[in-house]
């Protein structure tokens, strides 16, 4: 029949302790930082001060992009609609995909799955199926993603740029080349670069923006709960909508007898 348990090597509780990775949650209460418990929980080890300074600043990185993200349009019309503040923190996290939120994974799992590969290949293959490349392009950033720019400085500062970020820049500096047009490295493809450099599996990518952009979602919530009226968040239909559906007109005669 095989092993019906859940297992898990996170947590375990002996007697009333709680141990996190083998380490009793009371002694890392006030001695560890929130990044440092993350980075714990997700890692099975303690960081070192470097780690710490990197896990810190990747999440600080994605906590927070105002209001016109899906996840906070979608957190904050769910808790106008009269719902509690889990709730709308839940609908922001399920709006999390491919477009927002997915990238950080995909673009690890690109690093992973081709860095010492011939990079004119790679971006030559991808740009001639018309494929995107995870990790690269931005709505607003067309010259260079200044959280990128700052996040790969403090890897470089850190010790933590290697051949993830070094593969990560060429692709953008190849796809330049080949397309004549700057397609930036974006935050999620530096996450996703650096968390290659940290050890840590493309599996777990998507991971690193849940978990830093959570606090947005709930001050959203909060602020949509405590300075907004319920339902007050109405497109003018007229101005903000456009319909190209059929135009007015009757119901056939065969439905009007029913």
């Amino acid at each position: 029949m095989g092993n019906r348990k859940w297992r898990t090597a996170i947590s375990c509780h002996i007697g009333r302790e709680t141990y996190v990775r083998g380490y009793k949650l009371l002694d890392l209460v006030g001695r560890l930082s929130f990044a440092q418990a993350i980075y714990l929980v997700l890692k099975g080890e303690l960081p070192d001060e470097r780690e710490s300074k990197m896990m810190e600043a990747m999440l600080v990185s994605v906590i927070e992009h105002s209001i016109a993200p899906p996840s906070v349009i979608s957190a904050r019309a769910i808790a106008s609609g009269g719902n509690s503040l889990n709730v709308g923190v839940a609908g922001g996290i399920l709006a999390f995909g491919s477009a927002h939120g997915g990238a950080i994974e995909d673009a690890m799992r690109f690093f992973q799955e081709n860095v010492g590969k011939n990079v004119e290949e790679v971006v030559g293959q991808y740009l001639s199926q018309k494929k995107p490349i995870p990790g690269y392009g931005h709505r607003y950033y067309k010259d260079f993603d200044p959280r990128t720019k700052k996040l790969m400085e403090l890897a470089k500062k850190l010790n933590f740029y290697g051949k993830y970020c070094e593969f990560a820049q060429r692709v953008e500096e190849e796809i330049y080349k080949q397309k004549g047009k700057r397609i930036v490295l974006n935050v999620d493809g530096a996450i996703g670069a650096i968390a290659s450099e940290m050890g840590f599996d493309w599996r777990i990518g998507k991971g690193f923006f849940i978990i830093g952009r959570v606090p947005g979602l709930v001050a959203h919530v909060y602020e949509e709960l405590t300075r907004e009226k319920p339902f007050s968040k109405r497109l003018n239909e007229e101005e903000e909508v456009e319909y190209y559906g059929p135009e007015p007109r009757e119901l056939p005669p065969n439905f009007k007898g029913i």
